[in-house]
């Protein structure tokens, strides 16, 4: 099977970056801004678990590595991390947030 993958990369400041660079470019995969790249993507089976598998296998990650894939499968474009998880925006508070209040009587 194949599939057309974004995957968006956080390696931390002393990350593998080359080496991640090399798979990428096996991949014939394109830029798509900082850390971003898009690639089709051969695979037998879940095409998370089997970039998952691959990337492990080959770049060195450590417990701040991050990695984002977003895909489509059956008809449905799906997102997750594969590697790492969700922290905190750096945009977190900067947006007008309306006030919500509880349907009750004042």
């Amino acid at each position: 099977m194949r599939s057309l993958v974004w995957l968006s990369f956080d390696l931390g400041v002393s990350g593998d970056y080359e080496t991640m660079y090399a798979w990428l470019d096996e991949k014939e995969a394109k830029d798509c801004g900082s850390s971003v790249a898009c690639f089709w993507f051969e695979h037998d089976g879940d095409v998370a678990k089997t970039i998952k598998a691959e990337i492990e296998d080959r770049v060195s990650l450590n417990k701040r590595s991050r990695l984002y894939i977003v895909y489509r499968e059956q008809n449905r474009v799906k997102g997750r991390f594969i590697i790492g998880g969700r922290k905190s925006a750096p945009w977190d508070g900067y947006g007008i947030q309306e006030e919500c209040y509880d349907e009750q009587e004042f």
